[in-house]
């Protein structure tokens, strides 16, 4: 007896939420199968065919439940020990092997069809999936836009709302509302777990990545203040903000903390009495939109005023008349130059006549 034939399958778990490999039956090269008993096929009661090159070929070939694999495995010693007796009866942990009378290889047409209908059902599984996701109500995660344990807790309820109880179909979700550097710690995942993991074991792990453990989210939520644009969507940003750091916050402290940055004359026009939700502050600043815009206009105008003071070295040089500091004129630097020039004119003159002079009184 030089080899067996192990059938490898990718089998579900008793709560159906992740996948093992099992060994169901083992062949001799006499075409006689035997099959192991349920209680031992979890792959980690073959010892000695974990130890092979073999195993760990079927274990990257086996990806999708319910996936079939025959595979010849030299019978070393140590095989044969535990799968053969001395009689070369088949047995396994003290138990004889069933014979089973009809063999149900991967070259049998009917296999075939099943093990593709079984892919097909798949792919529609995973189109459905893709299909579902769409529908949730919640944007991608890139690390930095929102607080990991609020954006966590979104996700779960929406895996909740449309009834995604098992581990493998939230990871393979998981990964549709990810982006940026958060696509590469997915990748860093499923090489370490698989699908095959638990998702509790993600969500422990993205929670222990992405939490912001500083103050800086917080201060700036707290310190950020209007500084142009729509009221309406600084009021927006600034409750998005606080309540992505406390969700818990009370809605008057809320209000409080929008109002204090705002400017003073938009809360001058506010009746804090009125206020007593975050709808009515809304409300109120839709009203007031109009004074920014006004201001804005008018700052606008100002700006586009040309400057009164006149340049009197381009009146003098009959330049035209142009408004700019007369520091900053460009024929100011030409007038200093050509005064310069005159200046070593006017000592190259005087030092000549000083010469001739005092030549004549030698002579």
């Amino acid at each position: 007896m030089e080899k067996l034939r192990f059938t490898f399958q990718v089998k579900p778990t008793v709560d159906g939420k992740s996948n093992f490999i099992a060994i169901t039956s083992i062949a001799t090269q006499d075409n006689k199968v035997y099959l192991i008993p349920e209680k031992h096929q979890h792959i980690s009661f073959h010892k000695q065919i974990l130890c092979t090159k073999n195993y760990a070929t079927v274990k990257s070939t086996l990806k999708k439940r319910n996936q079939t694999r025959n595979v010849w495995i030299k019978a070393t010693q140590d095989i044969l020990e535990t799968y053969v007796d001395e009689d070369r009866n088949m047995i396994f942990s003290d138990q004889f092997l069933e014979e089973t009378t009809q063999e149900m290889s991967s070259e049998d047409p009917i296999v075939e069809i099943l093990e593709k209908l079984v892919e097909n059902k798949q792919n529609v599984e995973k189109k459905n999936m893709k299909k579902l996701a769409e529908r949730f109500v919640i944007e991608k995660y890139n690390g930095k836009n929102t607080s990991a344990y609020q954006w966590m807790e979104i996700l779960e309820k929406e895996y909740a709302r449309f009834s995604i109880s098992k581990d493998e179909e939230k990871i393979e979700i998981f990964r549709l509302f990810l982006e940026k550097s958060c696509i590469e710690w997915y990748s860093s995942m499923m090489i370490r777990y698989g699908l095959d993991s638990e998702w509790s074991e993600w969500k422990s792990s993205f929670l222990q990545t992405y939490t912001n453990k500083g103050w800086t989210s917080s201060k700036y939520a707290l310190t950020f203040k209007y500084q142009l644009g729509s009221l309406l969507d600084y009021a927006i940003k600034k409750e998005r903000l606080l309540l992505e750091e406390r969700k818990t916050i009370d809605e008057g402290t809320l209000i409080d903390i929008i109002a204090a940055g705002l400017p003073d004359f938009i809360t001058d026009r506010i009746n804090k009495e009125e206020i007593s939700h975050v709808r009515d502050l809304f409300n109120e600043l839709g009203k007031l939109e109009h004074l920014v815009q006004r201001k804005k206009y008018i700052k606008k105008k100002e700006d586009t005023k040309p400057n009164k003071e006149k340049c009197t070295i381009c009146e003098k040089l009959n330049k035209g008349t142009r408004y700019h500091p007369e520091d900053s004129c460009w024929f100011k630097q030409r007038i200093n130059t050509e005064k310069y020039k005159k200046q070593i004119k006017l000592v190259n003159n005087s030092e000549l006549e000083c010469e001739l002079q005092c030549e004549d009184q030698k002579n």
